[in-house]
């Protein structure tokens, strides 16, 4: 059991699979000025998390503690915190990638980071959307200014970001054709898609043309055939920030757009994100749930690349 001064938490001396994983007690943070202390009730477990796991990614070597999603109630508030008091239950996303830590009973947050819950969900939910919400938000809002009528394809439709993606575009009035396999189908149907591909059957650029948008959620390869799927102005986004570039080169060629981003904390944007939840217009498909101590087999259910929507950690 956590004193009063430290907290459980999941960390990490080395490098690799999911066995690396291990609860750990450690100092619990305290809120600096313009930042809110969360307890923890549940956080998102996202293909990054396993990346950052195995490579170190942005955050180089161990020891750290993973996780940008949180959901829970705001245990204290730092020096000028007027948005939030103690008890407010609030969700967001930790600033990508150094703001990381969510994976532990305790999280410290810049106060944009976080917005107020929607009620009509519980934590498990509102721990499973920022990181993917805010990266669809941003892909189709921010860099496409997606419109009513257009249409949009987005890849790898059923996974975290993408079944997200689905209902975001559906709620800004698009056309939307997704890939996934064939056993997910139904799923993306139940979300809105108009169109779904089976990329194992069919290759998407040769069915699809004349396209607005792309979300590319896989890159390599597919964001550059992408880009030949668009009608002229169009814009390919690519969640994979680092990359060939052909990609450039070939929008270029083309007279469309490339754009790579990396998703941003953002207070308005979770704002945005909580009003569609609260029409009714979002909501996350949960893999599955794991308690805090077993997150190796939530990491190990996300290495193998199959899980439709997210898995999320909960935090008693």
């Amino acid at each position: 059991m956590s004193t009063v001064n430290t907290m459980r938490a999941i960390s990490q001396d080395v490098l690799g699979g999911p066995e690396v994983l291990k609860k750990v007690e450690i100092e619990r943070p305290e809120p600096r000025p313009n930042e809110v202390l969360v307890r923890v009730r549940a956080a998102g477990v996202n293909p990054t998390d396993w990346k950052h796991r195995e490579s170190g990614g942005f955050l180089g070597e161990p020891p750290f503690v993973l996780g940008w999603d949180v959901s829970g109630v705001v245990e204290a508030v730092g020096i000028g915190v007027a948005a939030f008091r103690p008890g407010d239950e609030v969700f967001g996303m930790l600033p990508y990638p150094f703001g990381h830590g969510s994976h532990a009973e305790y999280a410290v947050a810049p106060v944009r980071a976080l917005t107020h819950k929607p009620s009509s969900i519980g934590h498990v939910e509102a721990g499973a959307l920022p990181l993917v919400s805010l990266t669809a938000w941003q892909a189709l809002v921010e860099h496409s200014d997606l419109r009513p009528g257009q249409r949009v394809l987005i890849h790898a439709a059923a996974g975290g970001v993408g079944h997200v993606a689905v209902q975001i575009a559906k709620a800004r009035g698009a056309y939307v054709i997704g890939t996934a396999s064939a056993g997910k189908h139904e799923f993306l149907r139940g979300l809105g898609a108009d169109e779904v591909i089976d990329y194992r059957e069919t290759d998407f650029a040769e069915a699809v043309k004349d396209v607005d948008v792309v979300l590319d959620t896989l890159g390599g390869e597919t964001s550059v055939r992408s880009l030949r799927v668009l009608r002229p102005g169009g814009v390919v986004v690519s969640i994979l920030p680092v990359g060939s570039d052909e990609f450039g080169e070939e929008a270029e060629r083309l007279g469309v757009r490339a754009v790579r981003m990396l998703v941003d904390a953002d207070r308005a944007d979770m704002r945005a994100i909580a009003d569609l939840v609260e029409q009714g217009k979002l909501r996350p498909e949960i893999a599955g749930t794991f308690p805090l101590a077993d997150a190796a087999e939530a990491h190990a259910l996300g290495d193998t690349g199959r899980t439709t929507g997210k898995l999320v950690l909960t935090v008693d």
